[in-house]
């Protein structure tokens, strides 16, 4: 017995319901009426037949993730990471040097250090774990976290350098109920009392800046070598419980997550990736 091959059924459906629809037009309207009708209908069966075709969750989370793709540079030994950094964006020459300069020490508050969930159990819980050398921290601000890690590794007698990320320009509009730095010729001077927080606690050793957005600078750090180690480092951060998640942090975490075979663990107000 000769089998029948329906592997174009769908389409043979597809193409009798066209000829129906184009049928039931001549036979209800006059002809320039139905070559206008057929002309609408050509246009609209056309496009659907070459829309995108549903995706299967698996399908869209490998087309999200090409923006995570990318082979970075064999990786920076620990002991080498602060003078990669000086090398690769100071010119060698350390930023701590001479700080701060003459024409911004009367305009620097004291003491004036904000974060958001900057001293959660997190941080400790973590660093007591993994005892990690090198920590980057993407979106740093004002210092509040990467002054509480320095103490906690200092206090843990690890040898970590801390390198943060920010282009410390605030966001427009930005004012800190009468607190905020004045503007100096457009600049916010976020940075410049980013490191006067680190020296207040000592830290200039152990912390490092990338005045760049994160885009930028993490592009870079690609490039230079540093990655991160999945046998034994860990990935952290904030912001998992927005009412926005299935379109910000948590959205981004959850599909990382997926793609990678890691499991969200939650740690306070906290989501970390180990």
């Amino acid at each position: 017995m000769k089998s029948e091959d329906h592997s174009d059924l769908p389409h043979h459906r597809h193409r009798i319901h066209q000829k129906r629809l184009v049928a039931l037009a001549f036979k209800k309207y006059s002809k320039p009426v139905a070559y206008l009708i057929l002309l609408l209908l050509a246009y609209a069966l056309g496009y659907a037949s070459h829309s995108q075709p549903r995706l299967s969750q698996a399908a869209r989370d490998l087309l999200d993730h090409n923006n995570f793709l990318a082979q970075c540079s064999s990786p920076v030994p620990p002991a080498h990471v602060r003078q990669t950094i000086l090398n690769r964006v100071f010119n060698g020459t350390s930023p701590w040097e001479n700080f701060p300069p003459d024409h911004v020490k009367n305009l620097l508050l004291p003491d004036w250090k904000k974060g958001w969930g900057s001293h959660g159990a997190v941080f400790e819980n973590l660093i007591r774990r993994v005892r990690p050398k090198t920590i980057i921290e993407v979106g740093s601000f004002l210092g509040a976290s990467a002054t509480h890690m320095a103490e906690l590794t200092r206090k843990l007698g690890l040898e970590t350098q801390i390198i943060c990320i920010d282009d410390f320009r605030g966001w427009p509009g930005y004012y800190d109920n009468g607190k905020s730095l004045k503007l100096v010729n457009g600049d916010s001077m976020l940075l410049y009392q980013f490191m006067k927080n680190v020296v207040n606690v000592r830290a200039s050793e152990s912390i490092m800046f990338l005045p760049f957005s994160a885009g930028t600078a993490l592009v870079g750090l690609c490039d230079w070598g540093f990655t991160v180690t999945w046998s034994g480092g860990v990935l952290f951060g904030h912001d998992y419980f927005l009412d926005v998640d299935n379109y910000g942090v948590r959205r981004a975490v959850d599909l990382f997550a997926r793609l990678n075979g890691f499991r969200v663990e939650i740690d306070g107000e906290h989501w970390v990736l180990a």
